[in-house]
């Protein structure tokens, strides 16, 4: 058994060094032990030098190297073992990545994403407090406890937004400091290494009491963004409790006095009287496509609709994203994905690293199908003439907008876009080719992950999503890489 002792807790360069001797020692994953400064048994190892070889070591993907070096952060004490299991595999089978169900690559992104979560909690939830010297020169410093090593990867962050102050921050294992042209990082220390409360703060719960809304908390917390944990260190989380009781009337008293219901037919009827259908035969571009879909009367559900939602994004996007139809949210906005779902999309998107700006977003249908059930709409399916029907103006904004990648969210989507009922479990994790060159991306629709009531299925569910959705952001970085 080789041991292999780390002096750092989240060094990829440290640990990609003694990877590489392990490989070209040829020594097997079942035959190293990993230890680091965080555990008890590194205490009594030896030096835990790497050993030396001369087998070649092969190339991996680069997504590799992008998820190893946020998953070494990761508190999950196997890490470092992981990490050489997937390096191993890797050097006998460089797409092993590409299989999404595969339990290691599973894993691997687990923990990739659990940090990239952890370090936008520090960027939420830090809050920093004044301190003077004797010179009267201010300093900020700031406390947090994250669940995973992240401040290194986080720090830069605070270092652009606050370039002009000096700071540090805290946690159990590091220290971060910021003297206004360089960043150091040094020991972790305890919460009592920063002060209490200082004079920003009474601003800082003035400005938190006109902005508060408890129903964007309630979302934040059912999402884990903003677990209760982290509240004993931010000093507006002690006027919470009572915003919430003194906005509960006003919440109900606005639920009974909004209706969901859209405009009548007639406001309906007479916001369409200057769109004329045949207009459709002048669509020369995404633009005419967009105020033509106003006039479309290919199926009925123009008719109880609010508006057609047309899809929304840059009109050479890369990536275009194909939902099934918009919801009750979108059908009154007149916007693509700005409802519930559309949070989930946006949030996995930029969790995964594909810039949001630069994605087209659509529907395969146009007009939400909907039935009425007291002053709620309740969303129903679209069938298949409908489906078809609606091809018409998806195959125009393709045709205009030419991404190079599609993703269809649902199996709506999947079935618009490849003319066939289509099902999920058998097209996810694996690209498809289209007649026209153009690779297809098939996932779970975001409003699915919003019905799973388990929590532990959600989040395995969620994880899925977004592995997926990796695919699609490694994809997208090769095709920039080829330009």
């Amino acid at each position: 058994m080789q041991t292999i002792t780390l002096q750092a807790l989240n060094d990829f360069e440290e640990w990609r060094k003694a990877a590489r001797g392990l490989l070209q020692a040829g020594i097997a994953p079942e035959d190293v032990e990993w230890r680091d400064p965080a555990s008890d048994a590194g205490l009594f190892g030896g030096d835990g030098e790497p050993p030396s070889g001369k087998q070649p070591v092969g190339s991996v993907p680069p997504a590799f190297i992008e998820l190893a070096r946020t998953a070494i952060a990761n508190s999950d004490p196997e890490r470092f073992a992981l990490l050489y299991r997937l390096l191993w595999r890797l050097q006998a089978d460089r797409s092993i990545l590409e299989v999404s169900s595969d339990p290691d690559v599973t894993r691997l992104v687990r923990l990739a994403s659990a940090v990239r979560r952890d370090s936008h909690k520090m960027k939420a939830f830090v809050r920093f407090r004044s301190i003077r010297d004797d010179t009267g020169l201010e300093r900020f410093a700031a406390w947090f406890e994250p669940e995973h090593y992240c401040l290194e990867m986080t720090a830069p962050f605070f270092a652009r937004r606050f370039a002009g102050m000096i700071w540090a921050i805290v946690t159990p294992y590091a220290s971060a400091f910021w003297d206004g042209e360089s960043l150091a990082f040094g020991p972790g220390g305890q919460k009592s290494d920063v002060p209490e409360d200082d004079a920003v703060e009474a601003d800082w719960k003035t400005y938190f009491s006109s902005i508060f809304n408890p129903a964007r908390l309630k979302v934040a917390m059912m999402k884990s963004e903003m677990p209760v944990k982290y509240w004993r260190n931010l000093p507006e989380a002690e006027l919470i409790a009572p915003l919430i009781r003194g906005a509960r009337e006003a919440e109900q008293d606005m639920i009974e006095r909004v209706a969901s219901l859209p405009p009548s037919r007639h406001v309906r009827q007479k916001a369409r009287e200057d769109i004329r259908p045949e207009a459709e035969s002048e669509i020369v571009s995404l633009a005419d496509a967009r105020a033509a879909v106003q006039g479309c009367r290919r199926c009925p559900l123009y008719e109880h609709a609010t508006q057609a939602v047309f899809g929304e994004g840059p009109e050479h996007a890369q990536v275009m994203f194909v939902g099934e139809q918009p919801g009750d949210q979108e059908d009154l906005a007149g916007k693509p994905f700005v409802g519930p779902a559309g949070k989930v999309l946006d949030a996995a998107v930029e969790k995964v690293g594909i810039n949001r700006s630069r994605v087209y977003v659509t529907n395969a249908v146009k007009h939400f199908k909907f039935e009425p059930r007291g002053k709620r709409r309740i969303h129903q399916k679209p069938d298949g003439g409908e489906i078809t029907a609606c091809r018409f103006w998806l195959n125009l904004e393709i045709e205009f907008v030419k991404p190079k990648v599609i993703v269809a969210l649902g199996a709506t989507a999947a079935q618009s876009l490849l003319g066939r009922t289509a099902t999920i479990s058998k097209l996810r994790g694996a690209p498809i080719t289209m007649d026209d060159g153009t690779t297809l991306y098939v996932t779970n629709h975001p409003s699915y992950l919003l019905r799973i009531p388990d929590r532990e299925k959600q989040a395995l569910e969620r994880a899925k999503f977004e592995a997926d959705l990796v695919l699609v952001r490694d994809a997208i970085t090769a095709l920039e890489a080829r330009h």
